[in-house]
């Protein structure tokens, strides 16, 4: 770890994907976000974001350098700048170096003095680890013939019986008998939809609690979500890192900005745990980050139980399509979809994420992937996006790479207005969700036949 303030290394997904798309303006009602043209001097010691330009080294370069020295490298297209999330302590250090760095707008929306967290809710509305688990439950209780709750595994304090949770997922659907069954004969093909594995990405788990509402709240008035759920099973993870999301919302007006779990490793503050997105059994990769970093893989492939258990519950209910070769293509008789979601870069990114070259199935992924776009108008990428960096040991892969499933992240957007950040007003998730839910019919509806041409 280097002696930066509490974010060695870089962010998720794509870590050089990073760019000075995160000019964030000045939006409504007083919310100010990062590239707002207002230059305020912020504390010494909270964290803010910052553009970095260098007057010798190109943006990618800038943003590998960034990385390696221990900050927190952001998303989104490198055009003009790399974006970090940092303290104006670091942002001297880098000043010392020769660089020119912007402070770009604080990474929190005012929260009133007054407010007060309802039950299970923090942060103006998002819902605690807790309440998505009362959520969870009242809907299987109160929709007994259209959701089943599952158990798929633990968190990692909860193996170490110091608290922690279970991580849970919903089975959605007009069930029939077999239907919801942890196992790969079931007649309809599957859709799943994780959120907040990066406990950080608020947005992210909030969706999914809509998504599930949208679903049983809809069944038998609305054609597409009947047609829906009488054909296909509707599985959503709603919180695959609930540890992480205590620790987030351990302060319910200024979130703490853990993104990885909360496994023991010695380092303090934010850099406590393994980035559970870099941990999956599929092209683990050692180098991407010392145990103190944001992109920290842990200590070997697939070692933490909260991979361990969504690794083992989607082995269960998709049937395996594909040859275990990397270029080898998932045959035309696959079923089922995935997503994963995460913020914050507006993109819609299918499989690879470990390497620029085409998957074996790119004709049908892309055509999925654009079809999503329709709707969000988020960019279509693979690979490093065009901008020089992979994310080796994604859940996204692992579930294509092993068993040929279509696996898909959406990055919630935007990079680059006043509800962009990992911790958004909760008044932007309206937009969010008028974005996406499209796409998340689309990629649902998809799991019927996902590889229609086979390429």
């Amino acid at each position: 770890m280097t002696g930066f303030s509490l974010f060695p290394q870089a962010r998720l997904r794509r870590l050089i994907a990073a760019g000075a798309g995160v000019l964030l303006v000045l939006l409504g009602a007083g919310l100010t976000m990062p590239g707002s043209a207002v230059a305020a001097v912020p504390s010494t010691t909270d964290l803010a974001y910052y553009d970095v330009t260098s007057p010798s080294t190109g943006t990618g370069g800038l943003a590998a350098d960034l990385a390696q020295r221990g900050y927190d490298v952001l998303e989104g297209p490198l055009t003009t700048a790399v974006p970090i999330l940092a303290t104006e302590a670091d942002a001297q250090r880098l000043r010392h170096r020769g660089l020119t760095v912007r402070y770009a707008g604080p990474l929190y929306q005012p929260v009133p003095e007054s407010f007060v967290a309802a039950a299970d809710t923090y942060y103006g509305g998002y819902h605690t680890a807790a309440g998505h688990e009362v959520h969870n439950q009242s809907v299987a209780t109160a929709h007994p013939d259209l959701a089943v709750l599952r158990t798929i595994g633990q968190s990692w304090l909860k193996t170490q019986s110091r608290g922690g949770h279970d991580v849970q997922a919903l089975c959605i659907t007009k069930i029939v008998s077999g239907d919801c069954a942890l196992t790969t004969t079931g007649s309809k093909p599957k859709f799943t939809l994780m959120a907040q594995m990066h406990a950080r990405e608020l947005s992210t788990g909030e969706l999914a609690y809509k998504w599930i509402d949208y679903l049983v709240n809809n069944y038998g008035t609305n054609t597409a979500v009947t047609n829906l759920m009488n054909t296909t099973e509707l599985w959503v993870i709603p919180i695959a890192n609930p540890d992480g999301v205590d620790i987030v919302s351990s302060n319910s007006t200024r979130p703490v900005s853990q993104r990885k779990n909360a496994h023991d490793n010695g380092c303090s503050g934010t850099g406590l745990g393994v980035d559970l997105n870099r941990n999956s059994s599929y092209h683990w990769d050692v180098n991407q980050g010392t145990k103190c970093s944001e992109t920290y893989p842990g200590t070997g492939a697939a070692s933490e139980p909260e991979t361990q258990g969504i690794q083992g519950f989607l082995s269960k209910i998709y049937r395996d399509t594909k040859p275990s070769a990397d270029f080898s293509p998932a045959t035309t008789a696959t079923t089922g979809t995935f997503l994963t979601l995460h913020s914050y870069a507006a993109l819609d990114i299918y499989p690879y994420g470990w390497t620029n070259a085409l998957a074996p199935n790119n004709t049908d992924l892309k055509a999925i992937a654009t079809a999503m776009a329709k709707s969000n108008k988020y960019d279509v990428v693979h690979g490093d996006g065009g901008l020089n960096y992979f994310a080796p040991g994604a859940t996204d892969d692992w579930i294509y790479g092993t068993l040929g499933v279509p696996g898909y992240t959406i990055e919630v957007g935007p990079n680059a207005s006043g509800c962009s950040g990992f911790f958004p007003a909760y008044s932007c998730m309206t937009s969010f969700w008028n974005l996406n839910l499209p796409a998340f019919m689309t990629l649902a509806t998809a799991a019927a036949r996902p590889y229609p041409t086979g390429s």
